[in-house]
């Protein structure tokens, strides 16, 4: 058998055309990937940093290049089995299964690519665990913006239509006798061209292997592909492929023990570290208990701390005030009785984490709490509600859209609220969006249903939000002024303009509730904070403060100016212990994970940053790196930042999965109980 061996033999050439099918489908898909990604760098040229250079720029794409050849590598292997398999049963079938599959490679590719530029403009990144975050949004909700705001039939038309024309030329391309270029002696019908043809497809499979790489000592992958300065560029190296492989991978350790993983002994010593106790306890409880220092401030009859959808901190700047989007709030942060920290971070990235965050008074941990409503016996000895119960208020929450939003009516009552009031119970004057009512119907609401007796009310509003559906001109929105006040290379960016408008409204109806409830109700205290930021900025490549940096501003009768020290700073679940430091009387007990900006807290930190007085920087990397963003200010040790950003959630993620025994035998307790 082995005698009559010949590479020339007629019987090898379906052999060699398989090979030769193959590597004309891996070199059409690298060369759509690349060109993809040229297009995209091209149209977004305003999120990069004006440092990065034309070398930045070639090195990002040349890079990217190399990366796709794993991902071309998968696409084209998919092909061929397919291939493969249907020309095992009948010859003809492979052909078609083979186009099949490759049609619906486009399909997913030119969907993928049509949806990248609207999801970077939001998210300021390729695809992230946002897409995993969008499993636990309203469907219908996400539908209709992506419809109203995003212009999804259009993309799709688009998608449909690039699909098409690409597999017509696939069609070209795969019917093309390429050997005609090549010398005699190279062409397929000649051993010297298919050995040849063999040592390709080796080393076309070697490189697809390895990323572009030999082997895997040079290996580069999502980890280690940010080559240049520029955040834009290092997100265009990823091609769609290996941005969701990033999100899948980083979704992968999240469920993998949340992407956490501590022993008792780990939560123990870091539960040691927060609190500075120097205790030896297998009860959590006994590192979270703190007393008051005693009262403040006269204890007010009601407590309205408001979320304000995307309310960022960057328009309260005075390097922003020309846009007048946020004289609401500027003028409140001006009056005596009102105190402002602006160096803070919100609980996470999207509005569920500040939920958990203010609701539970836990860190983000990677854990979905408000999917685990039925598992809750009874609140979490840190939850708000029942504590405030405690100093004498009943607890309500007011959302603007429906209660079945992140199951949030069934968790914010598991977690001990009085009272849930969602979209259902608002009388709307306005259409409001596919996220629920415009603010001003849902603090009409509940400005008419606040009566006199002490209350702690938790309001979201959610207009700031896309699709950004506010009648603005209804509402005698400026937009001429605010334009005027843009730099020229933003006055015609309309979409722009729009979200300013709608920052502009949830401001001036933040102002509005505010001072018709002080009219109500004199005797009141306001909290008002982002639930996040990072949703859109002036400039394209704004600075991790401004980018990520919620306000936090608390006004009533008796607060001043110099209650928070100016050097203090914080995160969402420093809400609850600096209000229970306001208004509790000396020795009051209470739980938190946080602590009292009063007390003049030094750290603040959530999923992925770390802010003190002064600096900003990423805590999810190895190193703490930060930016400054007030001159003059002493660094921070990066050590003490990482610790204490790892101690907030080891302590949160430990009660949240196992409760308050540090034990290792809570883990096998609560894995049998699942």
């Amino acid at each position: 058998m082995l005698k009559n061996f010949s590479l020339t033999d007629a019987k090898w050439n379906s052999f060699f055309t398989f090979w030769v099918k193959g590597l004309k489908c891996y070199i059409f898909f690298w060369l759509i990937l690349s060109i993809f990604r040229i297009i995209f760098i091209i149209d977004m040229r305003d999120y990069m940093s004006e440092q990065s250079s034309t070398a930045d720029i070639i090195n990002a794409l040349l890079l990217g290049t190399r990366m796709s050849m794993q991902t071309v590598g998968v696409m084209t292997l998919v092909v061929l089995v397919a291939l493969l398999v249907g020309s095992i049963f009948v010859k003809r079938w492979g052909h078609r299964l083979m186009n099949t599959v490759v049609l619906l490679q486009l399909l997913v590719a030119c969907v993928l690519f049509a949806a990248r530029f609207p999801y970077y403009r939001v998210y300021h990144s390729s695809f992230n665990k946002m897409l995993f975050t969008a499993a636990h949004e309203d469907w219908s909700a996400l539908f209709w913006t992506m419809v109203e705001q995003f212009s999804l039939p259009a993309r799709l038309l688009g998608a449909i239509l690039l699909t098409a024309a690409l597999f017509f030329l696939w069609k070209k391309i795969l019917a093309a006798n390429w050997g005609k270029i090549l010398p005699v002696c190279c062409r397929l019908q000649s051993k010297k061209g298919r050995v040849l043809l063999l040592v390709l497809v080796f080393v076309v499979a070697r490189f697809s292997l390895f990323s572009g790489s030999w082997n895997w000592q040079t290996q580069i992958d999502w980890e280690n592909s940010a080559i240049t300065k520029d955040e834009f560029l290092n997100e265009s190296i990823l091609d769609d492929g290996q941005a969701i492989y990033r999100a899948y991978r980083l979704e992968q350790r999240n469920s993998g023990s949340n992407g956490l993983s501590y022993t008792a002994e780990d939560v123990k010593k870091f539960a040691t570290a927060l609190s500075g106790k120097n205790i030896d306890s297998n009860n959590l409880d006994d590192y979270l208990v703190k007393q008051s220092q005693g009262a403040k401030i006269k204890k007010p009859e009601h407590i309205f701390l408001i979320i304000s959808e995307s309310y960022a901190n960057w328009p309260l700047l005075d390097d922003y005030a020309q846009l007048h989007i946020a004289d609401g709030m500027k003028n409140l942060i001006s009056q005596d009785n009102t105190a402002y920290c602006p160096s803070f971070l919100p609980n996470g990235s999207s509005t569920v984490n500040a939920l958990m965050g203010i609701v539970t008074n836990l860190a983000d941990a990677n854990l979905y709490l408000t999917t685990r409503v039925d598992e809750m016996k009874q609140p979490y000895s840190t939850a708000v509600a029942p504590q405030m119960k405690k100093l004498g208020y009943t607890s309500n929450f007011y959302y603007a859209g429906p209660s079945s939003w992140e199951n949030i009516e069934k968790f914010t009552k598991a977690q001990g609220f009085a009272s849930f009031y969602g979209r259902s119970n608002l009388t709307e004057t306005s259409k409001g969006s596919v996220w629920g009512a415009d603010d001003k119907d849902l603090y009409d609401f509940v400005l008419a249903n606040t009566d006199p007796q002490s209350s702690f009310n938790v309001i979201l509003n959610v207009s700031n939000h896309s699709p950004f559906e506010v009648d603005l001109q209804a509402n005698a929105f400026p937009a001429g002024q605010v334009e005027g006040a843009l730099a020229p290379q933003y006055q015609n960016d309309d979409q722009l303009l729009k979200e300013l408008g709608h920052f502009w409204y949830a401001d001036k109806m933040l102002k509005y509730f505010i001072d018709n409830m002080k009219a109500k109700y004199p005797d009141s205290l306001f909290i008002v904070i982002g639930d996040h930021a990072d949703r859109y900025n002036v400039e394209k490549s704004p600075t991790m403060y401004r980018r990520y940096g919620i306000p936090f501003i608390i006004s009533g009768n008796g607060i001043s100016k110099n209650l928070i020290p100016s050097d203090a700073v914080g995160s969402q679940i420093d809400v609850f212990p600096t209000l229970v430091e306001l208004i509790a009387p000396k020795g009051f007990t209470y739980y938190s994970v946080g602590k009292s900006l009063t007390l003049g807290n030094k750290t603040g930190a959530n999923y992925a940053f770390g802010i003190t007085d002064g600096y900003i920087g990423k805590t999810e990397d190895d190193q703490f790196m930060p930016e400054q963003f007030i001159d003059g200010k002493t660094p921070p040790d990066p050590a003490a930042v990482l610790q204490y950003a790892d101690a907030i959630r080891a302590v949160s993620w430990w009660k949240a999965e196992y409760g308050n025994n540090i034990d290792d035998a809570a883990v096998k307790l609560a894995a049998g109980s699942r």
